[in-house]
């Protein structure tokens, strides 16, 4: 059992709860049983695996499978899991898995997508990322400036969903936006003062969704581009929704009309 937080496997797992170790080490940290089942259910070959011996008697079954799938498994105490995981409760078990892992996949002639700039939030991503699979989204794209992917936060807040959703990260939306709109794909942004609601807009055309930062919103240079702009009506004296609310609400109304074709 490793015991001591001056381990060099601890010291390696503990870099991947900045970006740069991520990127440097070519690794994704999981944390909790769930992620752990999610990437094994989509083959994934796992690097390294750090388990409680509680987690191991619980998860006896799925414990062979870690053996059979994993490089490196290690047992470590209570104290250790807790500085390996970026939770302040870990369920017992911490895994690392190759970053190329990712779905990353081209999207090319998305039926429904989504656009997200400058999100910060890594739990409003995953939420995203959440609602956008139960949806049938095609692709989610992010700015460069968006909290990674990657990020530890974002997983856990996907919920699993994080491996069955198409993503990239891209460094110029409005040539993105430009090259969907050229093969007659229309791009939907949400306004506070645009003339239609969400629901009265025409979600069975191929469509991409806009969204943006949780405090500022779009960019101007980035809302100008959209086909048309819808408002999420709102109570008086309500400013505005959260980001990740407002993308579920988008979906499903997506969703909804599409289902009636």
């Amino acid at each position: 059992m490793i015991t001591s937080s001056q381990n060099p496997l601890v010291k390696q797992i503990r870099r991947l709860h900045r970006a740069k170790g991520r990127q440097e080490q070519n690794l994704l940290l999981l944390e909790g049983t769930h992620l752990l089942e999610t990437a094994l259910e989509g083959n994934g070959s796992l690097e390294t695996v750090c388990y409680s011996p509680q987690w191991q008697v619980k998860y006896s079954q799925l414990y062979e499978q870690v053996l059979t799938r994993s490089r490196r498994v290690e047992c470590v105490s209570a104290e250790v899991l807790q500085q390996l995981a970026t939770t302040v409760n870990p369920d017992g078990v911490i895994a690392t898995i190759d970053r190329d892992f990712q779905n990353l996949r081209p999207i090319k002639s998305p039926k429904l997508g989504l656009i997200l700039e400058r999100i910060q939030d890594p739990g409003n991503l995953g939420t995203i990322i959440r609602s956008a699979v139960a949806t049938g989204v095609d692709g989610i794209w992010t700015s460069e400036d968006s909290v990674e992917f990657d990020n530890p936060k974002v997983l856990r807040a996907s919920a699993g969903a994080w491996f069955h959703l198409p993503k990239q990260s891209s460094p110029d939306l409005k040539k993105l936006i430009g090259d969907y709109q050229a093969q007659g794909i229309q791009v939907i942004a949400t306004q506070m003062n645009a003339p239609k609601t969400y629901w009265e807009t025409d979600f069975t055309r191929p469509s991409i969704i806009l969204l943006g930062n949780e405090g500022a919103g779009l960019s101007p240079d980035l809302a100008k581009l959209a086909d048309e702009t819808v408002r999420i009506p709102l109570a008086s004296g309500v400013e505005s929704l959260n980001v990740a609310i407002a993308a579920a609400l988008l979906l499903y109304e997506a969703q909804r009309q599409n289902s009636k074709k």
